[in-house]
């Protein structure tokens, strides 16, 4: 429960984000903010209506409202990574950010994300918020994807490991513009040293084995470009226990095949390395 002023310090509707930004608090729901305001929970939409408009305020979700400090008020909204974990929280499902949002995270993308990806097994719509765009990726389980705790300067957030990232965008090609952008922050993790190869091979286990043998063939690809020795033993030992073909490209057309990986080369790749 949120702590209240006294009965006579209700705060004003104009006041409240101002008083919830100089008590710490980057979050709150309807209910809290009907105790502050000493109104209905049923009028706390319409009062605050206005001040949403001015840019004090914004709603991610039914039932919460973030409050703007000064500094971003002229976008009507704060960074994703501001009030995504305290969303998900008050949603209720669990969550990790991923794919080219981790890797930026992480240090490896050559320009900011469109959107800000998140994947959760809930199935829950995009939303846009002026420049803050959501994007929510469905993904079954996630219970055992292993991620990492950054802080923000509003709390916490979690994000997938380089590894399950690394792992998601090979599955996700789409979502990570394509797979020679993909093939580029692959080679920009091995040469920082980003990935530790035995740890992709452990969490490798968690995805199908297609995965595997594009992500292990990608990695020598680019291993060679930027000149880095990798130990994929581990990773190759996962991904010969399919041994159908599979291709680099699913949907397409025939191309030679990369015994070693079993994976038919169907597409150009190429990274900026």
């Amino acid at each position: 429960m949120i702590d209240l002023p006294s009965v006579d310090e209700v705060v004003e509707p104009r006041h409240l984000a101002d008083w919830l930004l100089s008590h710490g608090r980057s979050w709150v729901t309807t209910e809290e903010a009907a105790e502050l305001l000493g109104i209905p929970v049923e009028h706390v939409s319409p009062t605050l209506a206005r001040w949403r408009r001015a840019g004090h305020l914004f709603s991610p979700t039914r039932g919460a409202y973030v409050p703007i400090p000064p500094e971003y008020r002229n976008w009507g909204v704060v960074p994703a990574i501001n009030f995504v974990d305290q969303m998900m929280r008050h949603l209720d499902h669990p969550y990790y950010v991923g794919l080219l949002s981790a890797a930026e995270f992480h240090g490896f993308a050559h320009q900011r994300p469109q959107v800000f990806q998140i994947v959760t097994p809930a199935r829950l719509r995009d939303r846009a918020f002026g420049r803050v765009r959501l994007n929510f990726i469905t993904v079954a389980d996630i219970s055992t994807r292993p991620t990492v705790t950054r802080n923000t300067p509003t709390g916490t957030l979690r994000i997938s490991t380089p590894e399950a990232t690394l792992l998601d965008l090979v599955s996700m090609p789409r979502r990570g513009a394509g797979l020679s952008n993909v093939a580029t922050i692959a080679g920009e993790m091995l040469e920082e040293d980003a990935l530790d190869l035995a740890e992709l091979a452990v969490v490798a286990e968690q995805y199908p084995a297609a995965v595997v043998q594009r992500t292990g063939f990608l990695l020598e690809h680019v291993a060679g470009i930027v000149d880095v020795e990798v130990d994929l033993v581990g990773l190759r030992a996962v991904a010969l226990q399919r041994i159908t073909r599979t291709r680099l490209r699913p949907s397409g057309p025939a191309g030679p095949l990369d015994e070693r990986w079993n994976v038919i080369v169907n597409t150009q790749i190429e990274p900026d390395l």
